[in-house]
Protein backbone atom coordinates (compact mmCIF):
# COMPACT_ATOMS: atom_id res chain seq x y z
CA UNK A 1 0.00 0.00 0.00
CA UNK A 2 2.90 2.37 0.77
CA UNK A 3 4.37 1.76 -2.68
CA UNK A 4 1.06 2.64 -4.32
CA UNK A 5 0.87 5.92 -2.39
CA UNK A 6 4.45 6.76 -3.37
CA UNK A 7 3.72 5.96 -7.02
CA UNK A 8 0.61 8.17 -7.00
CA UNK A 9 2.51 11.02 -5.32
CA UNK A 10 5.35 10.71 -7.84
CA UNK A 11 2.92 10.68 -10.79
CA UNK A 12 1.12 13.74 -9.40
CA UNK A 13 4.41 15.60 -8.97
CA UNK A 14 5.49 14.74 -12.52
CA UNK A 15 2.13 15.88 -13.90
CA UNK A 16 2.41 19.20 -12.06
CA UNK A 17 5.75 19.90 -13.73
CA UNK A 18 4.48 19.18 -17.22
CA UNK A 19 4.77 21.98 -19.75
CA UNK A 20 5.27 22.42 -23.46
CA UNK A 21 7.12 25.10 -25.41
CA UNK A 22 7.07 25.49 -29.19
CA UNK A 23 8.78 28.11 -31.36
CA UNK A 24 7.41 28.63 -34.87
CA UNK A 25 8.45 30.95 -37.70
CA UNK A 26 5.71 33.41 -38.56
CA UNK A 27 7.20 35.61 -41.24
CA UNK A 28 10.42 36.35 -43.10
CA UNK A 29 11.31 39.22 -45.42
CA UNK A 30 14.03 39.79 -47.97
CA UNK A 31 15.81 42.14 -45.54
CA UNK A 32 19.16 40.89 -44.28
CA UNK A 33 19.14 39.34 -40.83
CA UNK A 34 20.43 42.01 -38.50
CA UNK A 35 22.03 41.79 -35.10
CA UNK A 36 19.10 43.33 -33.21
CA UNK A 37 16.47 41.22 -31.47
CA UNK A 38 13.26 42.46 -29.87
CA UNK A 39 10.67 40.55 -27.89
CA UNK A 40 7.14 41.15 -26.66
CA UNK A 41 5.34 38.84 -24.24
CA UNK A 42 1.72 38.14 -23.32
CA UNK A 43 0.78 35.84 -20.45
CA UNK A 44 -2.68 34.56 -19.63
CA UNK A 45 -4.86 31.80 -18.32
CA UNK A 46 -6.52 28.90 -20.16
CA UNK A 47 -5.30 30.27 -23.51
CA UNK A 48 -8.07 32.88 -23.72
CA UNK A 49 -7.86 35.18 -20.68
CA UNK A 50 -5.22 37.84 -21.36
CA UNK A 51 -5.47 41.12 -19.47
CA UNK A 52 -3.64 44.12 -20.93
CA UNK A 53 -1.15 41.85 -22.71
CA UNK A 54 0.56 42.92 -25.94
CA UNK A 55 2.77 40.49 -27.84
CA UNK A 56 2.49 42.35 -31.14
CA UNK A 57 5.19 42.51 -33.81
CA UNK A 58 5.16 46.30 -33.52
CA UNK A 59 5.90 46.20 -29.78
CA UNK A 60 8.67 43.61 -30.22
CA UNK A 61 10.31 45.67 -33.00
CA UNK A 62 10.12 48.83 -30.88
CA UNK A 63 11.62 47.00 -27.87
CA UNK A 64 14.60 45.94 -29.99
CA UNK A 65 15.02 49.27 -31.78
CA UNK A 66 14.30 47.57 -35.10
CA UNK A 67 13.16 49.56 -38.13
CA UNK A 68 13.73 46.91 -40.84
CA UNK A 69 12.23 43.57 -39.80
CA UNK A 70 13.91 40.40 -41.10
CA UNK A 71 12.19 37.53 -39.29
CA UNK A 72 9.32 37.04 -36.88
CA UNK A 73 8.98 33.98 -34.64
CA UNK A 74 6.31 33.06 -32.12
CA UNK A 75 7.16 31.05 -29.00
CA UNK A 76 4.17 29.50 -27.24
CA UNK A 77 4.50 27.95 -23.80
CA UNK A 78 1.71 26.10 -22.02
CA UNK A 79 1.75 24.71 -18.48
CA UNK A 80 -0.98 22.14 -17.77
CA UNK A 81 -3.37 24.03 -20.05
CA UNK A 82 -3.75 26.63 -17.31
CA UNK A 83 -0.90 29.11 -17.79
CA UNK A 84 -0.20 30.28 -21.32
CA UNK A 85 2.64 32.50 -22.50
CA UNK A 86 3.17 33.88 -26.00
CA UNK A 87 6.44 35.57 -26.95
CA UNK A 88 6.94 37.34 -30.27
CA UNK A 89 10.59 37.42 -31.34
CA UNK A 90 11.61 39.91 -34.07
CA UNK A 91 15.07 40.19 -35.66
CA UNK A 92 16.34 42.89 -37.98
CA UNK A 93 18.22 46.13 -38.29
Amino acid sequence: MKNLKKAIALAAAALMMTSCALTLPVNATSNTVGSKVGTATASGFFGVLFFGADASIKKAAKAGGITKISTVDLKATNVLGILTNYETIVTGE
